[in-house]
């Protein structure tokens, strides 16, 4: 059709009125065509200038993206694209795309629907040519909320898996409470019926009072231990989103930093500066830090009782498109023991631990999609490192230099 409309084109002055319409008719029918596909699109459409102004979208893309302004408004007008976009994130992307003159790129981002649900979007902008010249670009916006969903859910049904260990630990733990209940209570009943045989005479108040008190400090246990069974195998609720990691815990290192600086603990953050964003949820981030960093401050206090010497260190960077964050002590360390059934429930070296504490730690990275290793050395300290997927793609970005 471009071909034989450009042959029209140098031929016009020679073409009757008839041929003329009939030309048109003919444009106005592939053009309604072209407009049928980019509205049948399952993918966002933005076709813009140089300039970032709107020449032509498809329905579907005012759905997906939080716009100001109708974009029947902005059409045609000076008005760039990422002026009328109300998410500061893709507004942002969208204008250092243009001040930079990135030509082709993608990004990854979480925006929260009207109804408080998260949507995950991929925009991708590409060159758009004519003729061998640049003359705009086209940008692609795509939802991946189905599968990003559809990942959690497998991570969620692996987590699961561990569900006949968790089991199994909690048979052996509440063996023991009950075991003393019950050698308790036959205690207090053959007491009583000692008491029965002599003239109803009970035993001294302390007596039946001491087994009592056990009774009821091993319900007490018995409690807890259901209680942190319950939050074990409860699936761990994450709602996601692009969150900016190295942010996240400067702000935990400046809220713990000064318990550690009290008992004379040195603590710093080193961190990668890349501001790339990760899959995670802000709150339960928070959780493996404190629960991490906590179990350092115990194994520094353990090491230095009291006296300065002790370090905490937290570095990130990038590395093969992941994030990496190490966590890093000076403490006592742990033995090839402890090393080996750290993540394992029920296990602890404290007296009033409960052993799943690591456990929540691993899943939690898990569920982010994540992996954990631990590296220590008794007497000389423990590192951890976490390793969470970048979602952006790794396109490579042209410049206007390199084009």
């Amino acid at each position: 059709m471009r071909g034989y409309v450009k042959r029209v084109k140098q031929k016009a002055e020679k073409l009757s009125k008839e041929q003329l319409l009939s030309l048109l008719e003919t444009m106005v029918e592939e053009n309604e065509s072209l407009y049928s596909v980019l509205e049948s699109l399952s993918t966002g459409l933005l076709i813009i200038n140089d300039d970032f102004q709107l020449l032509r979208y498809n329905t579907i893309v005012e759905s997906w993206l939080p716009f100001s302004a109708r974009l029947d408004d902005i059409q045609g007008t000076d008005v760039r694209v990422w002026e009328c976009i109300d998410d500061e994130e893709i507004a942002a992307f969208l204008r250092k795309s243009m001040e930079k003159e990135i030509t082709n790129c993608s990004e990854d981002f979480s925006i929260v629907t009207s109804g408080g649900s998260i949507r995950f979007l991929t925009i991708t902008i590409s060159p758009l040519v004519s003729d061998g010249e640049l003359i705009g670009k086209v940008i692609l916006v795509r939802d991946i909320t189905e599968k990003r969903n559809q990942d959690v859910l497998l991570h969620r049904m692996e987590n699961l898996a561990n569900l006949t260990n968790l089991a199994a630990g909690m048979a052996h733990e509440i063996k023991n409470p009950l075991g003393a209940i019950s050698i308790h209570i036959q205690l207090i009943q053959k007491a009583l019926e000692k008491a029965r045989e002599n003239a109803d005479k009970l035993p001294a108040k302390k007596f039946v009072e001491d087994h009592i008190d056990v009774v009821n400090e091993e319900i007490d246990h018995l409690n807890k231990l259901v209680m942190d069974f319950l939050l074990a195998v409860r699936p761990v609720k994450a709602k996601l989103e692009l969150k900016d990691p190295d942010k996240l815990v400067e702000s935990l290192v400046d809220f713990f930093k000064p318990e550690f600086n009290k008992d004379g603990i040195e603590v710093d953050f080193t961190e990668s500066g890349n501001g790339k964003r990760i899959m995670l949820d802000e709150k339960l981030f928070r959780d493996v830090i404190m629960n991490i960093s906590q179990n350092s401050l115990a194994a520094i206090k353990s090491k230095f009782e009291n006296k300065k010497g002790g370090k905490l260190s937290l570095y990130s960077c990038e590395k093969d498109n992941k994030y990496l964050l190490k966590i890093s002590d000076n403490g006592c360390g742990m033995s090839d023991e402890t090393l080996a059934k750290l993540f394992e429930p029920y296990y602890t070296t404290k007296a009033n631990g409960t052993g799943l504490g690591m456990t929540m730690v691993y899943k939690i990275v898990k569920e982010f999609s994540g992996e954990i290793t631990v590296d220590s050395k008794e007497g000389e300290g423990t590192a951890f490192i976490l390793s969470f997927p970048i979602p952006q793609k790794d396109v490579k970005l042209l410049s206007s230099e390199e084009r």
